[in-house]
């Protein structure tokens, strides 16, 4: 039952098919009857240009050609990324090549075997970009690895053009299409066995590397059993794998499937390079993700700009206007007698100013974010190390910024803080017994706000406060317009975001305070966003008052 392949050949050239431009639709249905991973749900509309794909995944042969070429020694051709892995390796070849007297073995499962040249070369995915550089060079051409987008786009035209022979999907299949699911080899297979429409291996025989860091779609939700399984793999770093490859059984073999590994990182897996147009490259919800670095740096100065820039711990930011972050903090203290600051929770805590802020006068901070990128900033600060990054001036012009707790003057107090990366609309149980709940700016980013304040009263305690900040700017890119609280027209008469808390707070919490903070941030030396959010401090209601009301 499990037998290796036994032929191998010299593979003929492969070549550039052309493929048109299209909508792509990615997302599983919810009423999809195969069994779907969290990160599998919710939908996203990608256009794709036209562009070309190779015929064939990439070859042993041709990958040899990469070797033979010093392209493990032309350091140029790797991303800053790829060139950390290689001084870590010393790699000069694929992992699973084996060099004896000038000639290369392969050790696949198995056994170990003369290098099969017409087989996939696997690689990872740092491997695979340094490959499509090297060929771009050579060619002039505009090669990449494909995203998750293009790979939809090619199994829609693999199936289009097999006319129904082949079922491209579990479970509805008599066999699979290809070198899949256990049903052909315990190994690889020659790139040109599997036919399916004009190209070849569109699914199965390995893994497909793409470029596009894995991140939610639209209407992602965290599912409760196992919080734990997508959200820290959506922080820049895991590329989706398509396709499946030999050994791939169950949910791993369906078309939905979306699994994404550390880019240094083996999983039987290949490529399949494409072609596209300079200036007209693709974009993917894997490309625009929440934490960019630009973003990261972005908070970074927006909440320690005060410091960076040697005005002085919590001095003044651009215009006069006071640290955004301190300023919540300062303002919500008098809401609450000493005696009731032992715990916070800091929802949406992004680098971790106010977490540290909270710090000063509560016993314990939990500092929650869905972006691990921004709390590795804050885990940075908390540890003594300081945080590097750059601000544009104008155009490609930055000045750089060095951020550290010392100027806070904090000391020991940072170590109250736990940072955590998580859902706030999808909380763990642990999460209760709190005096204070802040949401800074994060009400108006959330995919189901009123999920959010429909769990605050069973982690305040009585006579504790929610405090809300936003500047109300609903957006459909992310929250559903059926899900706003407000800015919008009820009955012919505007409802405010205010009303709209206030209504659905009402029964469980009693309106402590109300007023407006403004903010600045900076996008670059002559141009700086002003804005001004509403601070809302809701307590929460004895139980006994919530049930009279």
């Amino acid at each position: 039952m499990w037998r290796s392949c036994p032929t191998s050949a010299l593979p003929p050239a492969n070549d550039w098919l052309p493929v048109a431009s299209r909508t792509v639709r990615l997302g599983k249905p919810d009423h999809d009857r195969t069994y779907g991973w969290d990160n599998e749900y919710g939908s996203e509309q990608v256009e794709l240009p036209a562009f070309r794909a190779a015929r064939r995944l990439v070859s042993n042969a041709e990958f040899l050609g990469f070797v033979m070429a010093g392209g493990y020694r032309d350091e140029s051709l790797w991303t800053e990324e790829g060139r950390g892995w290689l001084g870590y390796t010393r790699a000069r070849h694929p992992r699973f090549w084996v060099e004896r007297e000038g000639a290369y073995d392969q050790r696949n499962l198995l056994e170990e075997i003369p290098l099969p040249l017409d087989w996939p070369v696997e690689v990872n995915c740092l491997e695979a970009e340094a490959y499509c550089a090297w060929l771009a060079r050579g060619s002039g051409e505009n090669v990449l690895l494909p995203t998750e987008a293009h790979w939809h786009a090619l199994r829609s035209d693999a199936v289009a053009a097999t006319a129904g022979r082949l079922d491209f999907d579990q479970p509805t299949w008599l066999e699979a299409p290809g070198n899949l699911n256990l049903e052909r080899f315990a190994s690889s297979c020659p790139v040109t066995m599997f036919q399916q429409g004009p190209l070849t291996d569109v699914v199965g025989n390995v893994w497909q590397w793409t470029r596009t860091p894995i991140a939610p779609f639209r209407g992602f939700a965290v599912h409760p059993l196992y919080d734990d399984f997508s959200v820290p793999t959506f922080d820049g770093r895991h590329n989706l794998m398509m396709g499946g490859s030999w050994i791939s059984t169950g949910n791993e073999a369906l078309a939905s499937a979306r699994y994404a590994f550390r880019r240094h990182f083996f999983q039987h897996a290949g490529f399949r390079p494409i072609i596209e147009e300079r200036g007209r490259e693709a974009i993917t919800p894997g490309s625009q993700l929440y934490e960019t670095d630009a973003l990261v740096a972005q908070y970074l100065e927006f909440h320690y700009g005060d410091i960076a820039s040697g005005s002085g711990a919590c001095g003044p930011s651009p215009f006069g206007v006071p640290n955004f972050p301190a300023a919540c903090v300062s303002a919500m203290l008098p809401l609450l007698p000493a005696d009731r600051r032992g715990r916070c929770l800091d929802l949406g805590c992004s680098v971790g100013r106010s977490a540290f802020e909270f710090a000063r006068h509560f016993a314990h901070v939990d500092a929650i974010d869905f972006s691990a990128r921004f709390i590795q900033s804050g885990v940075q600060l908390q540890e003594g190390r300081d945080v590097l990054y750059e601000i544009p001036t104008e155009g490609d012009l930055t000045v750089s910024r060095t951020v550290s707790l010392e100027p806070l003057a904090i000391g020991a107090n940072a170590r109250r803080v736990l940072f955590m990366q998580g859902d706030a609309c999808n909380l763990k149980p642990l999460h209760t017994g709190y005096d204070v709940v802040f949401a800074g700016n994060l009400i108006d980013r959330l995919y189901d706000p009123k999920l959010f304040l429909d769990g605050m009263p069973d982690r305040i305690l009585p006579g504790g406060l929610l405090v809300i900040t936003s500047p109300y700017t609903w957006l459909e890119e992310f929250t559903p317009r059926e899900k706003w609280l407000g800015g919008w027209r009820e009955h012919g008469e505007p409802l405010t975001t205010f009303e709209g808390l206030r209504r659905w707070l009402e029964s469980a919490f009693e309106l402590a305070d109300r007023r407006d903070v403004p903010f600045v941030i900076r996008e670059t030396a002559r141009k700086h966003q002003h804005s001004v959010a509403e601070m809302t401090a809701w307590r929460r209601r004895s139980p006994e008052s919530a049930r009279l009301r």
